[in-house]
């Protein structure tokens, strides 16, 4: 077999292989098995570019370079259901359904409603060629890139499939999924997302493809679109699509009366807490297409479909205190302890109060009987105050804390923001916040040294600071309740390699306020150094692309703390990354500034990723679409016929990867 056949074949493997396990659930083969033949499609595509296939299953776990979305119009407009709420609304359009079929009761598909982001995805002989939001149901934004990376959506269909294809459906975050991401930001203190769609809306608008692959996002589809469909019926049709490799919820009844719809209605309503994932209601369609066509369209939504939406889930209950959470940045975060209630099948004792402003708005008195409520929400929240229960045995007004809970320094806030900090840097919860926000995944990655671990090395004075966490033996760690020798060799091995982490995590791992992952690898890339940094003046370090006044204030307030700059001195001393390394600076400069580049066809010397990388590590921009604004299209073989005539248009100017390779060489010897 040659490797050009091996390659082909791992694809048709991994494609299935990735069918089995997102969408029928029946995995056939070890998560071990399959990163393997992942990896060696990587390798095998690595060294033949010219094997480039955008719907490759290597293509699934994104790309970190960015991206403009492009507004597309929508093939067919995406337009918007009407909602109900009660059921008499329900029994209304049902009869009007009725009244427009002349008295002919027809059959209804009822189906959940998933509470993410709609998508229209579309395919030209089975392959996914564009993925579009629904915008404003006129045009939409192309997420293709971001689309390609959730393993639940195919990017190749099987079977006997239409031609051309468009596919609607809900982009969602599962529960699980949802919850790990914001254990994640809670964290780094950033903002929680309030509930899974948020959460996938944001996600799916990210202009770094890799982060959407590591989300994990699913997709169920529900509708089918095109000239030539293989039934006259919307079920039909679903089912189809199901044998075509599209993920369809098994949760679909045909409903033959009103009865059955209400039916349907009143189950899910009751059951819904126990999917997967979140839902806000149920769609009913008419299951005829002749009779969809013959009801039509109103203005904005069809007459043939209706979604009736579930009542957000809400309970009262007693507030009986309210507590004080200190973050590692100090913000301080107010906590309502209730008492127990049942609340979309579970039992809440604790609703995040979020900042003194809330409090002041909803005029909270120890003792008050409180709504509580969930829905969507995966974090209760208060939401208002049965004033009509307030007695005279209720207790005080609520007043924010002026004094730190953990130190009792005196509080400070800033006008501009909502929260109030506690500014004492040595604040326990503090000190072990920044620890663990130093070791964590996307900072230092330093495997073994858990939260649990984390507090008890503070309490027993091994570690004070994330300098002193590369003073650590392992007969200090072995000593530890629930540590051992083995553990112990483990964790001194994860400090060591840490080492090795490059300046830009490093940036993000000691913990500036506001200075995020984006903003840490900006600066870094920049700057190039520790020292440099230090050293920056404010209108220096606002000249950096996505850098403000808020963040270079912090910047230049962490910098101004000696024992910062010591904390800093001592992590450079154990062998740290506090500089971008040659090779990073070797790929990079400005050659490019000020050029916008779009990037057509296959490539041989390098591929479309590794060209991505040198036009933005060189200065320049990546854009998907030819407009009066590029400056070159970089073309390779098979350069798309839409964009070429496009660029003769505009007169946009043309070049291959040689010319490209020249104008990088030219320009280094320019220097």
């Amino acid at each position: 077999m040659t490797p050009q056949e091996e390659i082909i074949e791992l694809r048709q493997q991994l494609e299935q292989h990735n069918y089995n396990y997102y969408v029928l659930s029946q995995p056939t083969i070890s998560d071990f098995e399959f990163d393997a033949m992942l990896r060696r499609l990587q390798d095998l595509e690595k060294q033949y570019p010219e094997m480039y296939d955008p719907n490759s299953p290597t293509m699934r776990v994104g790309s970190d370079i960015n991206q403009k979305f492009v507004q597309v119009n929508h093939r067919y407009p995406m337009l918007s259901l009407a909602n109900t709420y009660n059921e008499a609304e329900i029994r209304e359009w049902y009869d009007r359904v009725v009244k427009g079929l002349d008295g002919e009761k027809p059959q209804i598909v009822c189906e959940l409603k998933f509470d993410g982001v709609s998508i229209s995805l579309w395919y030209d002989d089975g392959m996914l060629t564009r993925a579009v939001t629904r915008g404003d149901g006129i045009q939409g934004d192309d997420v293709t890139a971001n689309v390609r990376t959730i393993r639940s959506i195919p990017l190749k269909l099987q079977g006997d499939f239409p031609k051309i294809l468009e596919m609607r459906g809900e982009v969602l975050m599962p529960w699980k999924v949802f919850d790990q991401l914001n254990h994640e930001r809670e964290l780094q203190e950033e903002q929680l997302f309030a509930n899974p769609r948020n959460a996938t809306s944001g996600t799916i608008k990210q202009q770094n493809s890799a982060i959407v692959a590591q989300r994990h996002l699913d997709a169920y589809l529900y509708y089918v679109l095109g000239e030539q469909l293989p039934a006259t019926t919307h079920y039909e049709n679903l089912m189809a699509a199901k044998h075509w490799g599209f993920k369809i919820s098994e949760h679909i009844k045909l409903a033959n009366s009103i009865d059955d719809i209400m039916a349907f209605i009143t189950y899910w309503d009751e059951q819904r807490h126990q999917l997967p994932f979140a839902t806000d209601g149920v769609v009913l369609k008419v299951n005829d297409i002749h009779q969809q066509q013959e009801l039509g369209l109103t203005a904005k939504s069809p007459r043939w479909a209706i979604a009736f939406k579930f009542q957000a889930e809400k309970a009262c209950t007693r507030l009986n205190s309210i507590s004080y959470q200190v973050g590692r940045t100090g913000a301080i975060t107010p906590v309502a302890n209730l008492d127990p209630v049942l609340l979309a099948g579970t039992i809440v004792k604790r609703a995040s109060l979020h900042n003194a402003d809330i409090i002041k708005q909803l005029d909270l008195h120890i003792g008050d009987m409180v709504f509580v409520e969930k829905g969507g929400e995966i974090i209760p929240k208060i939401t208002g105050v049965d004033i009509s229960q307030r007695s005279f045995m209720a207790g005080p007004e609520v007043e924010f804390i002026t004094r730190c809970p953990e130190c009792g320094t005196p509080l400070v806030k800033d006008p501009a923001e909502a929260a109030h900090y506690c500014p004492n840097d040595q604040c326990p919860p503090q000190r072990i916040g920044k620890i663990i926000h130093f070791v964590s995944r996307k900072a230092m990655d330093i495997d073994g040294l858990g939260e649990e671990t984390i507090q008890l090395m503070y309490q027993q004075k091994l570690l004070t600071n994330i300098a002193d966490i590369y003073q650590l033996t392992a007969p200090q760690i072995a000593n530890l309740e629930r540590m051992g020798t083995k553990s112990a060799h483990n964790i001194i091995q994860a400090i060591n390699d840490s080492k090795k982490v490059p300046f830009t995590r490093v940036l993000f791992a000691i913990g500036i306020r506001f200075v995020g992952q984006t903003v840490a690898k900006q600066v870094a890339m920049a700057m190039r150094n520790i020292d440099n940094i230090i050293a920056a003046d404010k209108t220096t370090l606002m000249a950096i692309d996505g850098v403000g006044e808020k963040i270079a204030n912090s910047i230049i307030h962490y910098c101004a703390d000696p024992q910062n700059i010591e904390i800093i001195n001592r992590l450079r001393q154990y062998g740290l990354q506090m500089q971008i390394s040659e090779n990073e600076q070797q790929q990079q400069s400005n050659k490019l500034s000020g050029m916008t580049f779009v990037i057509s066809g296959v490539f041989s010397k390098h591929s479309r990723e590794q060209y991505k990388a040198m036009i933005e590590n060189n200065g320049g921009k990546n854009v998907a679409s030819v407009s009066a604004k590029t400056t070159y299209i970089l073309a390779g073989d098979n350069m798309g016929p839409a964009k070429l005539q496009k660029a003769q248009q505009l007169g946009v100017k043309i070049i291959s990867e040689d010319d490209f390779l020249t104008m990088i060489d030219n320009n280094d010897n320019d220097e």
